[in-house]
């Protein structure tokens, strides 16, 4: 036998990586599933990469910006260390937030116009509207046209999660979601690392400039991108996505999922948020040690997210979830905690513990509810993580601003999600189960000989 040549070896490599995969028995052969490897997937995670540096640039450039168009002096109040009151910028972030709820709508247009168009459409606007922040003239215009792109970034990243769900099987999942949290994670880390070594040189301009970057590796990434056959496989339904969300056999699920989105955001959203206007302009450290902060958060990201696929595939959804979350409070504590090592600490565990929940979270709310109405929960995952958000960041911005300090806001914030971690009881057990058996279509694609498991 001629054996193939090096260059025909690696290409059939590569197909048999993105070719179907099915379960045994072949109870999803009519379904084209791909391994979490494979081309289309990781295209996938490149979006989310643009997604999160075009996203995460308003948070951490927040303290430059402060400056920029606040007054920073030598004093022991919010607004004489960050230049702008705890209230201003608690109020600017929580308008960003709360721009977001525009994608519960943009996001349920996945449901009827499909996943792929929809994803592309937003994720080149969203970057295109970012980019155009750097021209602002003052804090208020830059909030304004920065919030523009919210929604749109939001719907895009909460589509990648839901196509990397879709085409995927049971045992793949968990790790394609990694994955999409994984490229994120990456491009919000790019900006951050962007902005504490060259910030205070280039201003917050460039680093928004910049998201015409990713804007222009979209047209070759798009060709790797596909319409999931779960998507494809499901009719078309006359009644509107966001009403059948409410259908009482979802109602309840819908409603822990939302809590759950709710409380994580609540205390994620301001901890996140005030991080690098606390590190910076509150306990004085540098851009390079700010730098180093973050290149070890994204370590400690990229450990959390296979440690998190591996626990949610092997303990489940539910506990790995609960864990996290009360991790992740813990930590939230120990950053705002007043020392500079425990912010240090605190940061870097906490991201390793937001890393640990989005395999399981995200494969969860996913996988407990039907695909035709799949989009159409991910934009109520979105309004109510905007409003866990937005009202985490004014709690923790009036606390800060009336006790001139971070540290209680975290307790409190902190509390809720930690409390809220019990509702997890509350959702089915996901692990190693397919959509179709969890939450079958009335009308589309189901699995031969699954059972159909209540809530």
């Amino acid at each position: 036998m001629v054996q193939l040549p090096l260059s025909r070896a690696r290409r059939r490599r590569r197909a048999e990586a993105d070719s179907p995969q099915h379960e045994r028995g072949g109870s999803l052969g009519r379904l084209r599933l791909y391994h979490f490897s494979s081309p289309t997937v990781l295209a996938l995670a490149v979006v989310g990469l643009a997604v999160g540096f075009g996203q995460f640039g308003a948070v951490a450039a927040l303290g430059e910006v402060a400056r920029s168009f606040g007054h920073a002096v030598k004093g022991t109040t919010i607004a004489d260390q960050a230049g702008l009151s705890g209230t201003e910028l608690g109020v600017g972030l929580a308008v960003l937030r709360l721009a977001s709820l525009g994608g519960l709508g943009l996001t349920s247009l996945a449901d009827r116009y499909g996943r792929r168009r929809t994803l592309l459409w937003n994720c080149t606007l969203g970057l295109a509207i970012t980019a155009a922040a750097a021209l602002s003239p003052s804090y208020w215009s830059f909030v304004a046209i920065f919030a523009l792109g919210r929604p749109l970034l939001s719907t895009a990243a909460a589509l990648t999660q839901v196509m990397a769900a879709e085409q995927t099987d049971a045992r793949n999942r968990a790790a394609a979601i990694a994955l999409m949290s994984g490229g994120y994670g990456l491009g919000s880390g790019i900006t951050a690392l962007l902005h504490s070594l060259f910030g205070s040189a280039v201003g917050f301009r460039v680093l928004f400039a910049l998201a015409l970057v990713p804007l222009l590796a979209l047209a070759p990434l798009a060709r790797h991108l596909t319409e999931p056959d779960r998507f494809r496989a499901e009719a078309r339904r006359p009644a509107a996505p966001l009403r059948q969300a409410l259908e009482a056999s979802y109602r309840r699920r819908l409603a822990v999922v939302l809590a759950l989105a709710f409380c994580v955001a609540f205390m994620a959203g301001p901890v996140n948020s005030f991080f690098f206007v606390y590190a910076e302009n509150v306990l004085g450290l540098s851009g390079r040690v700010v730098a180093l902060l973050v290149v070890g958060a994204g370590a400690a990201g990229l450990v959390g997210l296979v440690g998190g696929r591996h626990l949610a595939d092997r303990f489940g959804r539910r506990p790995t979830g609960a864990f996290a979350m009360v991790a992740m409070a813990i930590c939230a504590v120990v950053t705002y905690s007043g020392h500079k090592p425990a912010l240090a600490l605190g940061y870097v565990l906490g991201i390793l513990s937001a890393s640990v929940l989005a395999p399981a979270a995200g494969a969860l709310s996913n996988e407990v509810f039907p695909t035709s109405i799949r989009a159409s929960v991910a934009g109520w995952l979105i309004g109510a993580s905007v409003m866990g958000a937005v009202l985490g960041l004014l709690s923790f911005g009036a606390i800060a601003d009336a006790g001139r300090a971070f540290e209680l806001g975290a307790v409190v914030v902190a509390a809720v999600a930690c409390l809220s971690a019990v509702l997890f009881v509350f959702l089915p057990e996901s692990a190693g189960l397919e959509p179709e058996t969890l939450a079958p279509d009335g009308g589309g694609f189901e699995l031969r000989g699954g059972a159909t498991s209540g809530f």
